[in-house]
C-alpha cells in the first residue's frame, strides 16, 4: 500500500479521471445534430471538445474562465473569455451573445447548451439594475455564507439570461432546447446550477426579496427592481418551458464513487458519507471529527457537497482551506489521521489552490513555524497556513466542476 499522503492525492486524481467532462458529453450526445452550439462554465472546453469530435463544423459559442482548459480542437466558433467569480464587461458581452445565439435559431432548429458551474457568472445581462449593483450585492450575499440556491434566487430575477430566460428567447423563434449539465450544486437541481438559464425557474421575485431580508442586506436600488417585480410590473422568470429539455450528466455522487473506488483498491475499508454536506466549513469539520471518533480500525470517510463560509476577517483560503484547518483543530494530534479537501474545479476561494492537506503532526509543525491555527481560522486565513506548511494541493484549472471531495484516512 502507498504512503498516505500518495493515496490521498491519488484519489482525487482518481476521481477526476472517472469524471472527465468529455467522456461523459460522448456518452450523452443527442440523436440529431444540433444546429448550433452554446457551452458554457468551468468545464465548457471539455465538453465542447466532445461535441467537436462529432461535429467539427458545428456553429458553436463557447464563453470559459480566463485560463480554462480547452479541446485541442478548436473547431470554427467563437470563444469567449469571461469573468469569474465575479463578472465583468467580459461577462455582459458574453451574454448578450448568448442571447443573440439563441435568436437566431429558425423553426424547428435544435440548441444544444452544454452547461458547468460558475456560468452564474460568465454569462450576465444585468436587468433593472447595474452590473456594479449586481456584483455587489451578490458579493455580498456570499461574504455572508449564503447557499447556492439563497444566491441564484436573487441572481435569476436581476438578470435577462438566467432563470430560463436564455431557452425563452430560442423557443420564442419555435426553436428547441436541448441542455447536458454537470451538476456543482447540493442536490443537483438543473434549476440551480449556472443560475438555470435554460430551465424553468420556480422562485418569484418576493423569494428573492426574503433572501435579503434573511441576511439583513439593504441594496436599495435591487430592492426597488424586485419590488417592482413583486408588484407584477416586470415580468417573473418563466414557470414553464416546453421545448426545452435537460439532463444531469455529472454529479458530486460521481466524484465520490470515483475517488472511493481508488481507495478500496488500494485495500482500505472505505465509507462515503454522502454529497449533501452544506453550511459552515467548519461545522462540517467538527462533525466530521465526531464521526471518526466513533471509528475503529483503518477506514477512508469520504463525502462531498458544498460548505460555506461567512467571511469575518482578511485573510485568504476558501472552504475547503477552512474545513482543513478546523478539522486539523478538532482532530488535535490524534495518531495516524490523513485528511485531504479540496474543490474539484482546482479553484478554492481567494487561496490559488484546490485545496489542502491535513496530517498527523499538522499543528506540531505549524507551532515550529510560530503559525497560530485558531487566528488562522479566525482571520479567514486558512490559504496562508497552509501555504506555509506546504500543505496546498496546486492543480491550476482541472476543467472540471463537481463541488467538493473530503477524503479522510485513519491509517492505524
Amino acid at each position: 500500500m502507498s504512503a498516505p499522503r500518495e493515496v490521498l492525492l491519488a484519489s482525487f486524481a482518481a476521481a477526476l479521471r472517472a469524471t472527465d467532462p468529455a467522456r461523459l458529453v460522448r456518452s450523452h450526445l443527442p440523436e440529431r445534430p444540433p444546429a448550433a452550439v452554446l457551452a458554457f462554465g468551468k468545464a465548457a472546453g471539455p465538453m465542447l471538445g466532445a461535441v467537436l469530435e462529432w461535429l467539427p463544423d458545428v456553429p458553436f459559442l463557447a464563453v470559459l474562465p480566463e485560463g480554462a482548459l480547452r479541446p485541442p480542437v478548436q473547431g470554427r466558433g467563437e470563444w469567449r473569455a469571461s469573468a469569474h467569480p465575479q463578472p465583468d464587461h467580459r461577462s455582459v458581452q458574453s451574454g448578450r451573445r448568448a442571447l443573440a445565439l439563441a435568436r437566431s435559431l429558425q423553426a424547428g432548429q435544435e440548441l444544444l447548451v452544454l452547461v458547468s458551474g460558475g456560468g452564474s457568472a460568465l454569462l450576465c445581462v444585468p436587468w433593472g439594475v447595474t452590473l456594479a449593483q449586481k456584483a455587489a450585492v451578490s458579493g455580498d450575499l456570499m461574504r455572508a455564507g449564503a447557499d447556492i440556491l439563497a444566491l441564484n434566487t436573487v441572481r435569476k430575477h436581476l438578470s435577462a439570461v438566467k432563470g430560463g430566460r436564455l431557452a425563452y428567447a430560442a423557443l420564442a423563434q419555435g426553436a428547441r432546447v436541448q441542455a447536458l449539465l454537470l451538476s456543482d450544486v447540493v442536490g443537483d437541481d438543473p434549476a440551480v446550477i449556472a443560475s438555470g438559464p435554460t430551465v424553468a425557474d420556480p422562485t418569484t421575485f418576493a423569494d428573492a426579496l426574503a433572501v435579503l431580508d434573511r441576511f439583513g442586506l439593504r441594496h436599495p436600488e435591487v430592492r426597488r427592481h424586485l419590488e417592482a417585480g413583486r408588484r407584477g410590473e416586470r415580468s417573473e422568470t418563466p414557470f414553464a418551458l416546453p421545448g426545452a429539455g435537460s439532463q444531469i450528466i455529472g454529479t458530486n455522487r460521481l466524484l465520490l464513487e470515483g475517488a472511493a473506488r481508488f481507495v478500496q483498491a488500494q485495500g482500505l475499508r472505505t465509507l462515503v458519507l454522502g454529497d449533501h454536506f452544506t453550511g459552515e466549513a467548519r461545522k462540517v469539520a467538527e462533525q466530521h471529527a465526531r464521526h471518526l471518533r466513533q471509528i475503529s480500525g483503518p477506514l477512508a470517510l469520504i463525502s462531498g457537497g458544498e460548505t460555506t463560509v461567512t467571511v469575518k476577517g482578511p485573510g485568504q483560503g476558501g472552504r475547503n482551506h477552512e474545513f482543513a484547518l478546523a478539522l486539523a483543530l478538532h482532530l488535535g494530534p490524534a495518531a495516524g489521521l490523513w485528511a485531504l479537501s479540496v474543490g474539484s474545479d482546482g479553484m478554492d476561494g481567494s487561496s490559488g489552490a484546490a485545496g489542502a492537506l491535513v496530517t498527523p503532526d499538522t499543528l506540531q509543525r505549524a507551532q515550529a513555524l510560530g503559525l497560530d491555527p485558531a487566528e488562522a481560522l479566525m482571520l479567514n486565513d486558512s490559504g496562508r497556513f497552509f501555504a506555509a506548511l506546504g500543505d496546498q494541493i496546486l492543480t491550476g484549472p482541472t476543467g472540471q466542476n463537481l463541488n467538493d471531495l473530503r477524503v479522510i484516512l485513519k491509517w492505524d
